[in-house]
């Protein structure tokens, strides 16, 4: 069964950092074109950040230089490593496949608020 797992949230000040993880059962994802989404209140969900299974990269303009995409094959985890957060980069956080995407996880809720 596959599935998706993300964690790392939390509440951060504006300026602040925090480190996304998605773990992921039942899928390689060094063989899947792996993305970032988020959902914030009274917003579609948006892809904000992905890797491809050969390593290149993509963001969306609202976070680029500010967040990182990477992939751990031997954790099969991907991760996005957020810096500068503002407060609207509150949303809950999920990771899915690009395209043909699965079955959504739980995603991790961040708050950027003083």
């Amino acid at each position: 069964q596959v599935q998706l797992v993300e964690s790392g949230g939390g509440l951060v000040q504006p300026g602040g950092s925090l480190r996304l993880s998605c773990a992921g059962f039942g899928i390689p994802f060094s063989l899947n074109n792996m993305g970032w989404y988020r959902l914030a209140s009274g917003k579609q969900r948006e892809l904000v950040a992905s890797i491809t299974s050969d390593g290149s990269t993509n963001y969306a303009d609202s976070v680029k230089g500010r967040f990182t995409i990477s992939r751990n094959n031997a954790k099969n985890t991907v991760d996005l490593q957020m810096n500068s957060l503002k407060p609207e980069d509150t949303a809950v956080y999920y990771c899915n496949r690009v395209t043909l995407r699965l079955s959504w996880g739980q995603g991790t809720q961040v708050t950027v608020s003083s």
